[in-house]
């Protein structure tokens, strides 16, 4: 079976219940919508879960790509004949922006490894891919952190899109991005609740999102793509 969870966002028991809940095995794929770090109390523990596994596939979301290069830099022993180096103002005012959006429980727990399980973390985070197509069946999935943005085009490759700026962007909920229906936008990013006032999957015009809000007292909730089922932790 081929799974789908997005915006963890630290919830490492509630992860762990979902993998249990879904008797995932190594016969089945998993794809995690980017948004794994951050807010919640154990992001280091969910990342080291998924770089075990060989049928975990990461997509980026807004949260890693605020904390990647913050995170370079400070796994970097810092000396007072590299400090201007290193901690740059961009530095900072990056740790800034992301420490205010819920960093600060991912910053913690990073500076706790030991440095070669740092560097470790940082390289497995820089292979999140950008998006990711599966397909299943008669149906076609794309699935991305956020949305495929007001400019897309179908008629256009996938590749051309800034995948890191739209990692930042809001859901095109009710845009129908894709002529053929049997192909589907599966994202997180923004939470449903505030799409349509419950912590459940919100589906409109062959768009799927999966954030029911995990950190902020909704649920996790993962999707499988085989049987489009829904299942909440």
């Amino acid at each position: 079976m081929i799974y789908v969870m997005s915006d963890i966002h630290g919830e490492y028991d509630k992860y762990r219940a979902m993998l249990e809940k879904i008797n995932f095995s190594d016969e089945d794929e998993l794809y995690i919508l980017g948004d794994v770090i951050d807010r919640g109390p154990e992001p280091v523990k969910i990342l080291q879960d998924m770089a075990m596994r060989h049928n975990v596939y990461p997509v980026f979301g807004n949260h890693e790509l605020m904390a990647l290069d913050v995170l370079k830099a400070l796994a970097v022993d810092v000396t007072e004949e590299n400090y201007a180096s290193q901690i740059t103002t961009e530095i900072i005012n990056k740790m800034y922006v992301w420490q205010n959006n819920g960093g600060d429980v991912t910053l913690a727990k990073f500076k706790a490894l030991p440095n070669d399980e740092r560097q470790d973390l940082i390289e497995y985070m820089e292979e999140f891919a950008p998006y990711e197509v599966v397909k299943c069946g008669k149906k076609k999935f794309v699935l991305v952190h956020s949305t495929l943005g007001s400019d897309f085009d179908e008629s256009k490759p996938l590749d051309g899109l800034n995948f890191a700026f739209l990692a930042f962007d809001r859901t095109s909920c009710n845009r129908k991005f894709f002529s053929d229906e049997n192909t589907f936008v599966v994202s997180g990013h923004t939470p449903t609740i505030t799409i349509h006032s419950s912590p459940t999957v919100y589906r409109m015009c062959n768009n799927v999102n999966i954030d029911c809000g995990a950190v902020f007292g909704g649920r996790l909730a993962c999707l499988c793509l085989d049987t489009m089922k829904e299942y909440y932790i």
